[in-house]
């Protein structure tokens, strides 16, 4: 199973993971339309700790791909 999900990281591209990302961004926006729970649940969350999730996540990357 490792094996050939290495083998498919191999054959992407940058544009694949982007377009990966997107979609998946794409789809989070598509559940929160259709299941009103979720809407409510975003709606009443304090916004900066989406902001403070997405550093937490995008920090190993983003040091990994420009600072290392």
């Amino acid at each position: 199973m490792i094996q050939l999900w290495e083998k498919a990281l191999k054959s992407m591209d940058v544009l694949d993971i982007g377009l990966i990302k997107l979609a998946s961004a794409i789809f989070a926006l598509f559940v929160i339309t259709i299941w009103p729970a979720a809407m409510i649940w975003v709606n009443s969350v304090n916004p900066w700790y989406f902001l403070v999730a997405f550093v937490i996540v995008a920090a190993r990357p983003v040091y990994r791909a420009y600072l290392k």
